[in-house]
């Protein structure tokens, strides 16, 4: 009786810290690794013109910007999705045009952001 008991708890021990390994586990990294996609967006303030008019010229800090997050598509999609990115004015459909106009030729070309497609 003693010994099933001890294995019980082992049991039941065991479980827990199971239980609190998987649920640590749900707070991993998100669409943008560690960052926060609204932390994201703010590195993206020199596009802030070119992302509300798609007629706007988009400059060389924007661009290595956008490239850089860009590795990272489904990062690049939360960022333009973003609430950050949503109250400072970004049209999504515009913004998503930023790749495109900056030349960078390895972009997630027909990838899906939300309703959106990147050019």
């Amino acid at each position: 009786m003693e010994a099933a008991m001890k294995n019980i708890c082992l049991l039941v021990a065991f479980l827990v810290i199971l239980g609190v390994a998987q649920f640590d586990g749900a707070y991993g990294a998100g669409e943008c690794g560690k960052s926060n996609p609204d932390t994201e967006a703010w590195k993206l303030a020199p596009c802030a013109a070119a992302a509300q008019d798609a007629n706007a010229a988009v400059s060389s800090k924007c661009c290595s910007q956008v490239k850089r997050i860009g590795q990272n598509p489904s990062c690049l999609c939360a960022v333009m999705l973003s609430n950050t990115a949503k109250t400072s004015g970004v049209k999504p459909e515009v913004a998503l045009t930023i790749p495109k106009r900056c030349n960078i030729a390895d972009r997630p070309v027909g990838y899906k952001c939300g309703a959106y497609t990147l050019p």
